[in-house]
């Protein structure tokens, strides 16, 4: 820490004293630390191995490109490497509202998420280039950006699953999903992971964290997170439909202001299923292999949470519901919850906020 310390300070300018951990992860430290005029900021330390590296480029770059949108960036040391970032100070989550005992909080803060994104997204449209200067600005020289494989590895990894749960593939399956490989229209600046505790909510407006995963991708990959709901997330439990559909309402009016072709209802049906698509086969293939022997909970600490057998036949029935026209992906569905039957999971329940 005594390093990290000496490295902020010299970046920063001004002494940086009296760290409080305030966790990080198996790839940074992070912790509040008092600046000499008092004030306080958020030091985040990276650890020198490629996964760690990749976050830091993208977090740099990505408050860069954001500037406003989550905290801001005051200081960069590209070789330690490490970020001195505004301290927003303590405040609410949209996880804290929907896992509370209001339901209005609860509709309020999913309406105001929705918007902070679909309205982040659309303000940034065009402006890859600007994107991967800041990126190369940052960049160590050994990261391989635009190669991010999760959704041909949630392909390629579908045959070993369903064989460890004794599933056939329906014949037809890779023409009806492998349209996914090409979902990459409408591309968005997003923060990488848009999960209800990655913000913290103020009286005036919403504030965003966590840009490690900062990247241009399709705006489908992030809109699904207000019908799934929250895709990879683990604070995920039913939503009540009519609210379902005005928080994917809110997000879309937003977002469309940057690319108006998504008001066109058959181009926003058709991006939606793939997005959807996309995601359940990466849990499918995630999270399938962790529970064959015995369920396991989504989070380590934070309660209430599903555990992930219960998510996995969640994602299963849901996506069911998007694809009646595609008889093989069904039909996949319908084996899938057939073959985990015995599981024994209980059914997803609503959000505590929205269970009355």
């Amino acid at each position: 820490m005594e390093e990290i310390l000496r490295t902020a300070t010299a970046v920063l300018g001004t002494s940086v004293a009296d760290p409080v951990d305030l966790g990080g992860s198996a790839r940074s430290t992070a912790a509040r630390c008092v600046t000499g005029d008092g004030g306080t900021v958020i030091v985040k330390a990276y650890k020198n191995e490629p996964e760690a590296l990749r976050c830091f480029t993208a977090e740099a770059a990505g408050l860069a490109l954001g500037a406003g949108s989550g905290p801001q960036l005051l200081a960069v040391d590209t070789e330690f490497p490490l970020l001195v970032m505004e301290d927003l100070g303590e405040a609410p989550s949209l996880a804290d509202a929907l896992l509370g005992d209001s339901a209005d909080t609860a509709r309020e803060a999913l309406l105001a998420w929705a918007r902070a994104y679909g309205r982040l997204a659309a303000e940034t449209v065009g402006r890859q280039d600007e994107f991967a200067a800041l990126r190369a600005r940052y960049d160590r020289g050994d990261q391989k950006w635009g190669d991010d494989p999760w959704i041909r590895d949630a392909l390629d990894g579908l045959p070993a699953v369903l064989g460890s749960l004794g599933v056939t593939a329906p014949d037809g399956l890779l023409a009806e999903v492998s349209p996914i490989l090409g979902l990459r229209q409408f591309p968005v600046y997003s923060p990488g992971d848009i999960c209800p505790d990655n913000n913290l909510f103020f009286p005036d407006r919403v504030r965003l964290l966590d840009f490690e995963g900062a990247e241009y991708h399709s705006v489908f990959i992030d809109a699904v997170y207000t019908r799934m709901p929250f895709s990879s997330c683990w604070c995920v439990f039913r939503l009540p439909q009519g609210i379902q559909e005005s928080i994917e309402a809110e997000y879309r009016a937003e977002v469309a202001k940057g690319h108006p072709d998504l008001l066109d209802d058959h181009v926003w049906r058709e991006g939606m299923r793939l997005g959807m698509i996309a995601w359940t086969l990466d849990a499918t293939t995630a999270l399938t292999p962790r529970v064959l022997d015995e369920d396991r909970l989504l989070h380590r600490t934070r309660r209430p949470v599903p555990s992930m057998r219960q998510l996995l036949r969640y994602r299963w029935e849901t996506l069911l519901s998007e694809v009646p026209d595609l008889p093989a992906t069904s039909e996949l569905l319908r084996r899938l919850l057939a073959a985990t039957q015995r599981w024994e999971a209980p059914t997803m329940p609503l959000y505590p906020a929205f269970a009355g």
